[in-house]
């Protein structure tokens, strides 16, 4: 018994020496506090990549609060073409219109979604288990199905599917941009960015120049007529219309060509970035402990501010960061 309670006291001891020589994030110089902070006056409950739900059940969009309400049990999936999207667990998916919030469709698909878009009368639905689904909004018919293989574990941050022309690009769960045409209602072509085992879902997808742009975890691909991938650790990613700007779980700032070239780099020893704003001239990233850096678009000049933030869910817009009930403006 001796013997094992010096084993455990010994366990304890590496296991509390390990935490209490954890490193984070220390500026070597503050510029000072941010003053454009303000209360939401309202708590995040859930969060998307396009979309927040608040604790009074009203949605944020990355422009604006809407006059939205989502109804208890549902959970907010995307904001696509005018309508607000959310679904339960056991998958009953609710459409409201965002310019006139009497107008909602529902449908009742019997199994959890992941992430849906629409367009026009084609709605576009990535279930839980990677299935992908077309349906039309008016009849509710079910035009076309397509099973992927299951993924184990994901990142919240997962894409939804997105609409260019005929075309219906899937970004799935286990790391892959599935092409599908929706006239012909039949899959082109399956395209992998990577093949992680576990957190292989893609957190960021754009069509830029009709190059598509597609990330994961740990991945980044460029496709047009051909294909180019680098390796990164990506905690968030941006787009300024000229340039890609990432932040890594190493703490550093990439910008990067649309084709994948780099620009330039910097490091910040131990941040943890929660976000990322791009304006005209800046980037504003958000810094786990309580930090705020501003950085010229060529990554050479930047200043450090404290803020006040509590942990919570963070929701990224075009000019503000919302933490929990907070907001943080780089205007």
């Amino acid at each position: 018994m001796k013997k094992l309670s010096l084993l455990v006291l010994a366990g304890a001891t590496l296991f509390f020496s390990a935490c209490s020589t954890k490193k984070v994030y220390e500026p070597q110089k503050v510029v000072g506090s941010w003053e454009k902070q303000s209360s939401l006056h309202d708590t995040m409950i859930d969060s998307s990549s396009s979309v927040a739900l608040l604790e009074s059940r009203k949605v944020l969009t990355k422009e604006k609060l809407v006059d939205i309400e989502v109804p208890e049990t549902y959970r907010v999936l995307s904001n696509s073409d005018g309508w607000i999207i959310s679904s339960t667990i056991d998958g009953k998916l609710m459409l409201q219109y965002i310019s006139d919030k009497n107008l909602v469709e529902k449908f009742d698909l019997k199994k959890t979604i992941a992430s849906a878009t629409i367009k026009n009368d084609m709605l576009a639905v990535l279930f839980a288990d990677n299935e992908m689904a077309l349906y039309s909004i008016s009849t509710k018919e079910l035009l076309l199905k397509e099973q992927g293989d299951a993924a184990l574990a994901v990142d919240s941050r997962i894409v939804a599917p997105h609409f260019m022309g005929e075309l219906i690009l899937f970004p799935t769960l286990d790391g892959k941009v599935v092409i599908i045409n929706s006239k012909l209602r039949k899959k082109l072509r399956t395209v992998i960015i990577s093949s992680e085992a576990h957190f292989n879902n893609v957190i960021y997808f754009n069509v830029i120049d009709n190059k598509i742009v597609a990330v994961t975890g740990n991945k980044i691909l460029s496709m047009s007529t051909k294909e180019e991938r680098e390796n990164y650790e990506i905690r968030t990613i941006a787009y300024d219309g000229k340039n890609l700007f990432l932040t890594t779980k190493q703490g550093e700032v990439i910008s990067i060509t649309p084709d994948l070239k780099l620009n330039a780099k910097t490091k910040f020893p131990f941040a943890h970035f929660l976000g990322m704003i791009v304006t005209s001239d800046k980037l504003y990233l958000l810094e786990k402990e309580g930090y705020l850096i501003e950085l010229s678009k060529d990554l050479q000049e930047q200043k450090i501010y404290e803020v006040d933030m509590e942990d919570g869910y963070v929701f990224t817009a075009d000019k503000m960061f919302y933490i929990d009930d907070e907001t943080i403006s780089v205007e």
